[in-house]
């Protein structure tokens, strides 16, 4: 429905009193006739993400968890003793940082979300984030390695908190390195790999922290440099690394980066041991959509169906989510429903945990000691890497032709390194074989 500004309590029963809206508008929002004195009192939740554009496939899921999201807060929130309903208010970025802080600006400004979320790369996330910083509005996100949301904004290395307003959840390059370290070691090579990371706020960050981090387990790593997302042509990159004989491959590409550079490297005759992509091959689709060599690939997930927890919010446990996705849409589980529906979880406790949920400051405080149960795992602030972030697992896996036969491809995680709870499905095989 259409946003309504607070009413009085007076107001309402003289609008009452004329034909009855009053009650009607109270009962649209989901409030008992003994809360009328907050009749009106809506609380607005912004949500952005990319539904459409290159990162299309981070926003798959995004009607089935706001349907999940808007089902459990559809009777409101009480806190300190006032009952307030809850509006959802979702927008597509449309994977452009332009659009995203767009959209972000418009929700701030225009319809005064008390609280935003955003999720699925720094194209996305950063501008929304960067608006809820200078219009003091809270913001909580996900789904950008830590580093690219941190340091892409320009926190400096020394900074324990950056930024009074936004609030992130992600791996980072650390979750990277051991997921990588515990996978690759699975299947003999010659530890030379060939990596591929753009000039973006991902690629920057990765070519920092997880280039070193890879020396050090005793990985050659064969850089060709940064190249720029839309690239048409790699056989430059592709030549380096058959002249140095890679047997590892390492990527974060968006989506039809990677679809071009697979193609040309199959034709070209690379084929590593190991391909290890991140960023894209992530969802069943972007993987089908490859055909035949898209099956062996490498990749890591931040949320599969055997997560062993539960959304606080929804009460919905992550094999539940899945099987409820696959069910309403017809379409294979996609990882995003678990950190997408975490946001949830986290807004719903940030707004419960002050006396006053419109109180920005208060809220965006609040957030930097929260502590809640998601379909991820737990998430407390205020136990590092710094104040602002919470590092999340992410584990190593594989996209192998399905056995069932439902759906064309599994997924099968073979380490679980950053979350031990999580339990390994299968050994890491050899790519084309």
């Amino acid at each position: 429905m259409g946003d309504t500004p607070t009413i009085s309590r007076r107001a309402l029963l003289r609008t009452a009193a004329l034909g009855g809206a009053g009650f009607a508008l109270s009962a649209c929002h989901g409030l008992a006739e003994e809360d009328s004195t907050t009749a009106g009192s809506t609380l607005k939740i912004g949500f952005v993400s990319p539904r459409t554009g290159p990162a299309a496939g981070f926003g798959e899921p995004d009607s089935y968890v706001l349907s999940l999201a808007r089902k459990a807060l559809a009777g409101g929130l009480t806190i300190g003793g006032t009952k307030y309903a809850v509006e959802i208010l979702d927008r597509d970025g449309q994977s452009n940082p332009q659009r995203g802080a767009q959209v972000a600006n418009d929700l701030i400004n225009g319809d005064g979300v008390d609280l935003m979320l955003a999720t699925s790369t720094p194209e996305t996330v950063n501008p929304v984030s960067d608006a809820c910083e200078a219009a003091g509005v809270p913001c909580i996100s996900t789904v950008v390695p830590w580093e690219a949301w941190y340091f892409g904004r320009g926190a400096k290395p020394g900074d324990q908190q950056a930024y009074r307003y936004t609030y992130h959840f992600c791996f980072g390059v650390e979750q990277f390195h051991q997921a990588y370290a515990h996978l690759w070691r699975q299947i003999p090579t010659n530890k030379k790999v060939g990596v591929m990371w753009p000039n973006d706020s991902d690629g920057n960050a990765i070519r920092a922290a997880l280039g070193p981090l890879l020396q050090q387990e005793g990985y050659t790593v064969v850089d060709p440099g940064a190249y720029t997302s839309g690239t048409n042509d790699y056989s430059a990159q592709i030549a380096r690394f058959k002249a140095e004989g890679c047997e590892i491959f390492n990527t974060f590409p968006i989506p039809p980066d990677f679809a071009t550079f697979w193609r040309q490297a199959t034709q070209q005759g690379f084929k590593p041991k190991i391909a290890q992509i991140a960023k894209t091959g992530l969802f069943p689709s972007q993987v089908e959509a490859l055909g035949d060599i898209g099956v062996g690939l490498a990749s890591a997930a931040y949320w599969t169906p055997t997560y062993p927890y539960t959304s606080s919010l929804t009460k919905v446990s992550s094999k539940e989510l899945a099987e409820g996705y696959q069910n309403e849409s017809g379409k294979q589980w996609n990882q995003q429903l678990g950190p997408s529906l975490a946001l949830f979880d986290v807004a719903a406790a940030a707004l419960q945990a002050v006396g006053d949920p419109r109180d920005k400051a208060a809220v965006a405080k609040a957030i930097g000691t929260l502590e809640v149960q998601t379909p991820i795992g737990r998430l407390q602030w205020g136990k590092g890497p710094n104040g602002n972030v919470v590092a999340t697992p992410i584990l190593g896996g594989q996209w192998v032709a399905s056995s069932a036969g439902k759906y064309k491809l599994d997924f099968q995680l073979c380490e679980n390194s950053s979350d031990p709870n999580v339990p390994v499905a299968a050994q890491l095989k050899a790519y084309g074989t």
